[in-house]
C-alpha cells in the first residue's frame, strides 16, 4: 500500500522546519566539506527563514562559534516575543557536570538571549556514565530556573531512544530519521516517543546528501550502496519529483515529529529547501525507498549528516 500523506500548504510545511546552523561556526572541513556561511550570509539566512515562517533554530555549544555568530545575527525582539525557538546542545561531559551546567548558562549569554526553548544533551552516552544522573539533575535545574523551557536528548538509533526516554523522561528528543534510514519508523520508536508525549525532532534527514550525489561521487563508505541509490533516484524521478523534495516530504509528513531539522551551508541551499518543502507531496511508496544496508552502515552514513 502506498504511504501517501495529505498535502501540506507551504506555510504549514515550512513552519515544521527547524534551521540547523552548525555552518555558522564550523570550518569547511568540519561542515561536511561544504563550507561555512559568512556572518553577512548568516544574517540573511536567519532573515529569510523568519520571513518564510521557520520558527526554530538548532545550534550547539560544540559547533565552533556558532552560538556567538547566532547571537550577533538574530533580529532584535522583546524576550516575551522571540522570533525563534532556540534549541542548543550541551558541551562535553569530559570535565564534569558542573562545567556542562556553566557552559549551558554561558550559551545564553553568547546567543544574547535571556532564555531558550531547550537545552539538549549532545551525546546520549554522556548520560549513561557515572556522571549521567548528576548531569541530568543540573539541566533540570536550568529548566526550573526558567532559563530553558525544556530539557532533551540527542540520540542515535543505537542508543535505544525509548529506553533513554523511559529512564530520564525528557521533554524532547532529536533522532536521525530519513527516507533512506527508516529504522526508527519501522521499529515503532517514533510512535512510542510520541505516545509518551515527548516532542520528537528529526535530524540527519539528508543522510550526508547521498541522494544528491552521482554514483561516481559517493564516499568510499557508501560505495556499496551505489546501485540501490541509483534505483531510488530513478523511482523518485518517475514520480515527477527530485531527491530534495522526496527527502523533505518523507520527513515533514511523519505525524510523530514536531520539527524537521535541516542544515544549510549557503543561501541558495536554504532557498531550495524552502521551495522544496512547499512542493506537493509526491506519490511514493516510502517503505520501498529505504536503503537496504546493515545497521552499522546506516549509522556511519548518518553520523555527520
Amino acid at each position: 500500500m502506498l504511504a501517501v500523506a495529505r498535502g501540506r500548504t507551504k506555510s504549514a510545511a515550512v513552519q515544521k522546519l527547524g534551521l540547523g546552523v552548525s555552518s555558522f561556526g564550523l570550518d569547511a572541513r568540519e561542515a561536511n566539506g561544504r563550507g561555512r556561511l559568512s556572518e553577512a550570509e548568516a544574517m540573511a539566512a536567519v532573515a529569510l527563514a523568519a520571513d518564510a515562517g521557520v520558527r526554530l533554530i538548532d545550534v550547539s555549544a560544540q559547533y565552533g562559534d556558532a552560538e556567538a555568530v547566532l547571537g550577533r545575527v538574530l533580529p532584535e525582539a522583546p524576550p516575551s516575543a522571540p522570533p525563534f525557538r532556540i534549541v542548543t546542545k550541551t558541551s562535553s561531559i569530559v570535565h564534569g557536570p558542573a562545567l556542562v551546567e556553566a557552559a549551558a548558562r554561558a550559551s545564553l549569554q553568547r546567543m544574547r538571549v535571556e532564555r531558550a526553548h531547550a537545552i539538549m544533551v549532545h551525546t546520549a552516552s554522556d548520560l549513561l556514565g557515572p556522571d549521567g544522573p548528576a548531569l541530568w539533575e543540573r539541566l533540570a535545574r536550568l529548566k526550573d530556573e526558567g532559563l530553558y523551557e525544556a530539557v532533551g536528548i540527542c540520540a542515535r538509533a543505537e542508543d535505544d531512544p525509548v529506553g533513554l526516554a523511559r529512564r530520564f523522561k525528557p521533554d524532547l528528543m532529536q533522532v536521525p530519521t530519513s527516507l533512506l534510514d527508516q529504522r526508527l519508523v519501522s521499529d515503532g520508536t517514533l510512535s512510542t516517543l510520541a505516545e509518551m508525549e515527548i516532542e520528537v525532532q528529526l535530524r540527519s534527514i539528508f543522510q550526508q546528501g547521498l541522494l544528491f550525489l552521482p554514483r561516481a561521487g559517493l564516499p568510499d563508505h557508501a560505495a556499496e550502496c551505489g546501485p540501490r541509490l541509483s534505483r531510488i533516484r530513478r523511482t523518485i524521478a518517475e514520480a515527477g519529483a527530485d531527491p530534495l523534495q522526496a527527502a523533505l516530504a518523507f520527513a515533514l509528513n511523519r505525524p510523530e515529529a514536531s520539527t524537521v531539522i535541516v542544515g544549510v551551508t549557503s543561501l541558495a541551499e536554504l532557498r531550495a529547501t524552502l521551495a522544496a518543502a512547499g512542493a506537493p507531496t509526491p506519490t511514493l511508496d516510502w517503505d520501498a525507498l529505504k536503503l537496504d544496508a546493515p545497521a552499522a552502515v546506516l549509522s556511519q552514513l548518518g553520523a555527520a549528516a
